[in-house]
């Protein structure tokens, strides 16, 4: 006797899709797309405006025209469209499954995606005003025709809010390339899903997520919350920087000095940038609670900002190191005129950067910083730059500690979690956001070279007041 047919059932977190949702399908054509879909409503992504939208048989979504390319790009891909990726693969709906979309303005879509999105994104108030659902249903790898691999781009907008939903449900393995997330014209903003590079990997694409919902990734992509670079910042991503890997407590594989770096009397050949926010010298280091400076330990420790982050959910970790060049013309003055009793000449410059990184497990999060090592001649310094830091729970720690802490400094305030955003504002040189260290000496440095000190101060907002900086100047 003949087995009944079983019908797959969508994952609960799937929008409405198909004939019932009045769904328009695409063509059964091999690397074909939709025609141009005019949208009901505008979509920002990241700053630019789109009024239309093509939904591409191979897993993806392009603005400006359609796209039959089944081999995706590997973001970022420094290219000059924006583009959406469910999952970027050879994909053919001539074999098996339908590739379909609807766009709503109203009723009770628009009622869960404005549920969805607040609850996900809790520190909004946000409603819904337009959706538009893309789903791949059961659609086989090209030539496997048996593969079935199901899953949603969600676009949701309102006001001047944009998000992307990600669903996903049974994927199959394939030995072809693929991509999931999103790239932006040139790179400036891009995303790849953790494992969705890996097509032995993507069928856990139903079970990861960055909202803890599984099978389900959000993003915001209007471009609202992305700040521009301080301007202390020194150059950092596109400049040719050396990115960590996308690891839970990584670090960078060791790094090979080009210029001796003095740091209180000890000579460092090499360095480790991790992804925690703390440098170390001898070793790397996956230690996601910081020590409390002091912390009589035996090794030299430059932290940032030392607390739990998650560059897998968000934003990069990057360094980069410079012997000549504009970067060191700028060193020198900034050393100059925040240490005006030394002649110095920049002869070589570290950058370690943060960039939007999250805090674990709070990928909505976003907090950025760098620690710039100077040195030239006998003379070395640091720079501690900081921008947007977002208020945490976690333990977190901002300054330097040495070998059985003889020599230690503490940023005022940067020990408590919820008064770590005015780091942005706070300074001990006059520079909104800048902390400066000279830290080439032992603890025997004479006074009139003071690197650090503890001080106990009422309230590191204290420390926005450019009068009240002059007890922690650099002398």
């Amino acid at each position: 006797m003949m087995q009944p047919c079983l019908k797959w059932a969508a994952p609960q977190i799937f929008y409405p899709f198909g004939s019932a949702a009045g769904d328009t399908r695409n063509a059964a054509v091999d690397d074909g797309s939709s025609s141009v879909i005019p949208l009901l409503s505008p979509f920002l992504f990241f700053g630019r405006r789109y009024q239309q939208i093509y939904v591409n048989n191979n897993g993806h979504l392009t603005f400006n025209q359609a796209s039959s390319q089944f081999v995706p790009y590997s973001f970022p891909a420094n290219r000059s469209q924006d583009i959406i990726a469910g999952l970027w693969t050879n994909l053919d709906n001539r074999a098996r499954g339908v590739v379909s979309y609807h766009q709503y303005t109203n009723g009770s879509v628009l009622t869960r995606a404005t549920l969805d999105i607040n609850n996900h994104f809790q520190n909004l108030t946000f409603n819904a005003s337009w959706v538009f659902v893309a789903t791949w249903d059961n659609v086989a790898y090209f030539p496997n025709t048996s593969t079935e691999t199901s899953f949603q781009v969600v676009l949701i907008s309102g006001s001047n809010f944009s998000f992307i939903l990600m669903n996903y449900g049974d994927i199959a393995v394939t030995v072809h390339p693929v991509e999931a997330g999103y790239d932006t014209v040139n790179s400036i903003d891009y995303f790849v899903i953790p494992g969705s590079n890996s097509g032995s990997l993507i069928p856990n694409l139903k079970t990861s997520s960055n909202v803890n919902v599984p099978g389900r990734w959000a993003f915001r992509v209007d471009g609202g919350h992305i700040s521009k670079a301080p301007g202390i910042f020194y150059p950092f991503g596109s400049s040719g920087d050396t990115r960590n890997a996308a690891v839970d407590d990584g670090s960078s594989s060791v790094i090979p000095l080009l210029s001796p770096f003095l740091f209180f009397g000890r000579r460092y050949q090499q360095i480790y940038v991790n992804n925690n926010g703390h440098l170390t010298f001898n070793q790397s280091s996956s230690q996601f609670v910081p020590y409390s400076f002091p912390a009589y330990e035996g090794q030299d420790i430059i932290a940032g900002l030392w607390t739990n982050l998650d560059n897998r959910a968000r934003g990069v970790v990057s360094y980069h190191q410079y012997t000549n060049g504009s970067v060191l013309t700028r060193a020198t003055l900034d050393i100059n005129k925040h240490f005006p009793n030394l002649t110095f000449n920049a002869s070589w410059v570290f950058v370690a950067m943060w960039d939007k990184v999250a805090y674990f497990p709070n990928t909505s999060t976003e907090t950025s910083f760098q620690v710039v090592l100077i040195s030239g001649s006998n003379f070395s310094f640091i720079l501690m730059n900081y921008g947007n830091i977002a208020v945490t729970g976690h333990p977190v720690e901002a300054g330097y500690d040495t070998v059985n802490s003889f020599d230690y400094f503490v940023i005022p305030g940067s020990n408590n979690g919820s008064l770590i955003s005015n780091l942005k504002n706070s300074s001990n040189v006059n520079v909104p956001g800048r902390w400066a260290f000279r830290v080439d000496s032992g603890h025997s440095t004479s006074k009139k070279y003071v690197i650090g000190l503890r001080v106990r101060i009422s309230s590191v907002f204290d420390l926005t007041q450019y009068e009240n900086i002059a007890i922690l100047q650099q002398v």
